[in-house]
């Protein structure tokens, strides 16, 4: 999809917060361990979901996942969409999305459940970043696979948000999310960058009591 100037200055005024596009970030090839861990399983295996109560799980949890290039590295990326997949629908996590860094691998990946597409797809992003938010939030209730047994509502976030990322076939992307679809992404995006969503959580209980 390409965005024209026009189109740019009309979301303009109804988004805020823009970002620098992930398009100058430098990209990386899995590592030798991540390589071993997306492919000792067939692409039907669940991988482990990494738990915010396991002290190695919540250091892993809380770093930062870098670009990973589609040209060099398509059909591991195949292998752990797939994986990735498997696990969200899993009956031992059974959720909406689920970011790479969940399950071992620091890179950019993220698993969402589309709600605002025929069928509600499970569609995979490469490098997604969030490039503009929308003035206008939403509450939402938030859960998370690396956080067992508790749910939370949230008021911090975007009701749409502008998206870029890359496919799997290396094309290079630009969206408008809205509504329950966008909470998904911003939940899984932050994932990517070592945040989880009770962080956004505490953060407005500090705000409440300042």
């Amino acid at each position: 999809m390409k965005v024209t100037y026009g189109l740019l200055l009309v979301l303009s005024i109804f988004f805020s917060g823009c970002k620098t596009s992930k398009s100058t970030l430098s990209v990386s090839s899995f590592s030798a361990a991540e390589k071993e861990l997306i492919l000792n399983s067939s692409e039907n295996t669940p991988m482990r979901v990494f738990k915010i109560n396991n002290p190695s799980d919540s250091l892993w949890l809380r770093t930062k996942s870098e670009p990973v290039s589609v040209k060099e590295n398509k059909e591991t990326l195949k292998v752990l969409i797939a994986r990735m997949k498997k696990t969200v629908t899993d009956s031992l996590s059974l959720g909406v999305g689920i970011a790479a860094p969940q399950v071992g691998i620091l890179k950019k990946v993220i698993v969402v459940q589309r709600f605002d597409k025929k069928g509600f797809p499970l569609e995979a992003y490469i490098n997604p970043e969030i490039i503009q938010y929308s003035k206008k939030t939403q509450p939402c209730r938030e859960g998370c696979l690396s956080i067992p047994g508790r749910s939370d509502m949230l008021n911090v976030r975007a009701y749409a948000i502008l998206l870029e990322y890359d496919t799997i076939d290396n094309v290079h992307t630009v969206e408008m999310v809205e509504d329950f679809t966008a909470v998904i992404f911003q939940h899984e995006i932050d994932h990517l960058n070592g945040i989880l969503y009770i962080d956004h959580l505490q953060q407005e209980i500090t705000n409440t009591k300042q």
